[in-house]
């Protein structure tokens, strides 16, 4: 995904009313998906598939860590930076050398992401007219778990 892309996507998300939280989990999903169709690609020997799905999960990958505020996010957002650059490794090992056991550890990882911004992300919508999460939102803005993004 081009930065320009992943603008747009971010964009149209905050005007439906979603939050940043949200386009992280679209993006983790897409990875996710991207990853599936390298590993099915490769496995019935498609070698075009397989780089462009490699190609869309690095572009994704990318975009997730050059959002990072490595500054406002502190231990959170450098171990992110550290994971992703893992995952990265990963994938190009995947790529390069026909590891489909990277492939398996890059899903596994960012499928234990993806689930932790869901809750951040549901945690982050708007509260309705519930007192205690009326409470909760009001002690805390909805992004503030977002610091580490840009």
């Amino acid at each position: 995904m081009s930065s320009d892309m992943a603008r747009n996507a971010y964009q149209q998300i905050e005007a439906n009313g979603s939050n940043s939280a949200q386009l992280v989990v679209l993006l983790y999903d897409g990875a996710i998906r991207f990853l599936g169709e390298a590993k099915s690609c490769a496995e019935s020997g498609d070698r075009r598939g397989k780089s462009a799905a490699i190609s869309r999960t690095l572009s994704i990958l990318a975009e997730l860590q050059s959002t990072l505020r490595i500054e406002e996010g502190g231990e959170i957002a450098k171990s992110l930076d550290s994971l992703y650059t893992y995952i990265t490794e990963k994938v190009l090992d995947a790529n390069l050398k026909g590891n489909a056991s990277s492939i398996d550890e890059a899903i596994r990882l960012l499928r234990t992401l993806n689930s932790a911004w869901m809750e951040i992300a549901q945690r982050a919508q708007p509260a309705t007219s519930n007192p205690q999460t009326d409470k909760q939102s009001t002690e805390r803005p909805p992004d503030a778990t977002l610091e580490f993004f840009g």
